[in-house]
């Protein structure tokens, strides 16, 4: 989902890591990540149990203190009442020094921004808020367009008809994706790229090189 997001405003996914829950490791993979991209985005951690320990481990990253945010407080009040705001929920409401709000149409916690680097929930319909959320932020190139076709034969099939396809149309990004169900395998090709029209020349090609070794394929806009 993120990468499609991404994707929309012209932002390309570079790297994808699943870090535990270690502040070490959360720390090391921030420090490197943001340093090395114009935007990171971590999802998870911050909700109110003992082992929701991003917000922590960021702030130590930026080397910055951490406490609890009055906006981000207030926020939690208005949807916790009485006694129901305790102290395990007033968790969610740490929020690093100069660090800026991410808020969500779903629930009362937000995430948060400091610097490059977005904050998010793991919970997918809360992320989703939280990345409509930050669109506006975003500096947005050219769309990135997909096309995908799938077809039920072996990868090594098609292989020297997509190597030459992609050497034909350098503009766009040919991937193949083999993969194993219960009626045997097949692939999945997905053609990317800034220029629509370039996207669906590669595309015919690849529909008529599987075409030509009567391969039945469907292509899919994704």
């Amino acid at each position: 989902y993120l990468a499609r997001f991404l994707g929309a405003f012209g932002i390309d996914l570079k790297e994808a890591r699943v870090v535990p829950d270690v502040e070490a490791e959360i720390i090391a993979a921030v420090n490197a990540l943001r340093s090395r991209y114009d935007y990171v985005f971590t999802t998870g951690g911050i909700g109110p149990t003992h082992d929701d320990i991003t917000a922590g481990a960021i702030a130590h990253a930026f080397e910055v203190p951490i406490d609890y945010n009055a906006e981000a407080l207030a926020l939690l009040a208005s949807r916790y009442k009485g006694g129901e705001l305790n102290d395990m929920r007033k968790r969610m409401a740490r929020i690093p020094a100069g660090a800026t709000l991410i808020h969500n149409s779903v629930s009362a916690a937000p995430g948060f921004q400091i610097e490059n680097v977005f904050v998010m929930a793991g919970v997918p319909l809360i992320m989703h808020a939280m990345l409509e959320n930050i669109a506006p932020r975003l500096r947005r190139g050219k769309p990135v367009h997909t096309r995908t076709l799938s077809t039920a034969v072996a990868e090594g099939r098609i292989a020297a008809s997509l190597a030459a396809i992609q050497a034909a149309h350098p503009s766009v990004s040919i991937g193949s994706y083999p993969y194993f169900n219960e009626n045997g395998v097949g692939v999945n090709v997905v053609v990317r790229g800034r220029n629509p029209q370039d996207v669906e020349a590669a595309t015919d090609r690849i529909q008529e090189a599987l075409m030509a070794q009567e391969i039945g394929s469907k292509p899919d806009d994704r």
